[in-house]
């Protein structure tokens, strides 16, 4: 009989906790998606590159200040050190 940690399946890329996210934000490329700021203002747009930095390039990037979209970019790039985390898909806490 084997122990529950025998059974347990190595973690994939960025799967887990304290995983290595770089897999996941390779996937996520060219995929919409929503990014906090440690401010707590939140952009959603279209990832088109990440850097080990986390620093984040978005097309079609909107601001949301309160759940309410505020401002409306083209391509926006986004300082990494300011990114609270990175999230696919747009928030359906967020209005137009």
């Amino acid at each position: 009989m084997s122990t529950p940690e025998q059974e347990a399946k190595p973690l994939e890329n960025g799967e887990g906790e304290g995983g290595d996210p770089s897999g996941f934000l390779t996937d996520i490329l060219g995929s919409d998606v929503t990014v906090k700021l440690n401010s707590g203002i939140v952009f959603t747009g279209t990832l088109q590159s990440v850097d080990g930095y986390m620093n984040i390039a978005l097309e079609g990037a909107r601001e949301y200040l309160d759940g309410y979209a505020v401002r409306q970019y083209g391509d926006s790039f986004i300082r990494g050190n300011n990114v609270s985390y990175i999230s696919a898909g747009k928030s359906p806490n967020l209005k137009n």
